[in-house]
């Protein structure tokens, strides 16, 4: 059977490109890699629907988000459901290092806390949910689970 040779990478089909690039840049730490622009001629054989402009961010710990913007509503009467029409994720999970600097870092960006308390601790850390800025769901998990200021011991 055939491996996956290349680092995970997970598509978001977006309203606003600039907004949602600078969330996941200044709120996650995930800097910009490559810009594409898709032409009708290749998205709509692939499922994509019409054009798309596509901007791939590097998530730190590896792998990558892609932000998709489609450049033109899909025409239903015309074409099965495209692949970027629609939205299925249930959310992002990002392993973090520090999730109360990163929580810091969300509401500056714009994002919404899903939970109260917003930082949750697990049997193996503490996880906290979001909303990005147009409503997709972000998990956070700190493995290691420390609160600021706090000790572990093994």
């Amino acid at each position: 059977m055939a491996a996956v040779g290349k680092p995970f990478e997970a598509g978001v089909v977006v309203r606003d490109l600039e907004l949602m690039e600078r969330f996941y840049r200044d709120g996650l730490g995930c800097p910009v890699v490559r810009r594409s622009y898709v032409p009708e001629s290749v998205a709509a054989p692939a499922g994509l629907g019409g054009e798309l402009l596509v901007v791939w961010l590097q998530v730190p710990s590896g792998g990558r988000v892609k932000l998709i913007l489609p450049q033109v509503a899909a025409d239903p009467a015309h074409s099965a459901p495209a692949l970027a029409g629609g939205r299925g994720l249930s959310y992002l999970t990002f392993h973090v290092e520090d999730i109360d600097s990163m929580v810091s870092s969300l509401v500056a960006a714009g994002a919404r806390p899903l939970s109260e308390p917003v930082v949750v601790r697990t049997r193996g850390g503490r996880i906290s949910f979001w909303a990005d800025p147009e409503g997709n769901a972000v998990e956070l998990v700190d493995e290691g689970g420390q609160e600021s200021g706090s000790r572990r011991s093994n």
